[in-house]
């Protein structure tokens, strides 16, 4: 789990970055191909996915056992909430890559051939460490969740060419936490890379993108979430120390889409882009696979 926030946490540095660098005039994008430009994105991404490799290498996967190339099976793990983390993780970066390349006058192909798939490249890369430690091992879940994510970047690209429907992530403290503190995070903002069971993943679709002719707010979206909790351990095992008792939930919500919101204020323009990836707390709809339904006046 320490390897998946760090992949979170180079993904969220790369992503603010970009960001902050697309609102300052100076960064202004070009109308055609600026030759500079798409040298210096070509080098400093290979210096950030190349260090960030070393960076794992050398302080997550040296304390474990290698091992010949092969794949282990954990797709039942976490509920799957491992997996919604990497369909997020492989479509941000993506987008990111898409979005420096627009940024250089790079061609619309080429933005979706080499900068949609960065995130795809990049944690497939990981794959292969995971397949040389005897430890974990590559696994095939995480390859079509990275898959899907950027399958989902690339098919509204050529469907509607934009974003639509967007993912976003929203986090709330739980309880399960202070059981498992090692594994699930001891503050937090801890917590909220490593306990899935305070973790929701969303698919946020922009109504009005949808009917451009309607009158919907132009920053009105419904979102769709998954959650799961009572997970103290990766594997549901009777031989686990503590019991647990895991369970999904499914969401129902209205979200904002940010970038949609109209000012002219540069700062908050470059301000609403970061932070979109965040699910706006919102009353929410949950059915869990328990049977319940509930309702949230402010779901976070």
């Amino acid at each position: 789990m320490i390897k998946n926030s760090f992949i979170l946490f180079i993904q969220f540095f790369i992503f603010t970055t970009f960001c902050h660098a697309q609102s300052s005039s100076f960064y202004k994008k070009s109308d055609t191909l600026n030759k500079k430009r798409r040298n210096a994105i070509i080098i400093t991404e290979s210096v950030l996915a190349g260090g960030s490799l070393l960076a794992l290498n050398q302080l997550w996967y040296k304390d474990y056992e290698r091992s010949g190339f092969h794949f282990k099976n954990d797709n039942a793990d976490w509920q799957q909430m491992d997996k919604a983390g990497h369909f997020m993780t492989s479509y941000y970066v993506g987008k990111v890559g898409m979005e420096v390349l627009d940024w250089a006058g790079v061609s619309k192909t080429n933005q979706l051939i080499y900068g949609a798939t960065f995130g795809f490249t990049f944690l497939t890369a990981v794959e292969v460490l995971d397949g040389f430690s005897k430890e974990w091992g590559a696994s095939t879940g995480d390859i079509l969740a990275n898959a899907a994510g950027t399958g989902l970047l690339v098919g509204q690209e050529l469907l509607w060419n934009e974003q639509r429907i967007t993912v976003k992530y929203s986090f709330h403290q739980t309880n399960f936490a202070k059981q498992r503190p090692n594994t699930l995070g001891e503050n937090y903002l801890q917590q909220a890379l490593k306990d899935y069971n305070g973790q929701t993943y969303w698919l946020s679709a922009n109504i009005w993108s949808f009917n451009k002719e309607s009158s919907f707010p132009k920053w009105l979206n419904i979102a769709f979430g998954y959650g799961a909790e009572g997970m103290l351990f990766g594997e549901t095992k009777t031989t686990n120390p503590i019991p647990q008792d895991p369970n999904r939930q499914f969401y129902l919500s209205l979200d904002l889409d940010l970038t949609k919101i109209n000012t002219n204020s540069k700062f908050l323009k470059s301000v609403f882009s970061v932070v979109n990836f965040i699910k706006i707390p919102s009353p929410t709809l949950e059915i869990n696979t328990k049977g319940k339904v509930k309702f949230h006046y402010l779901y976070f």
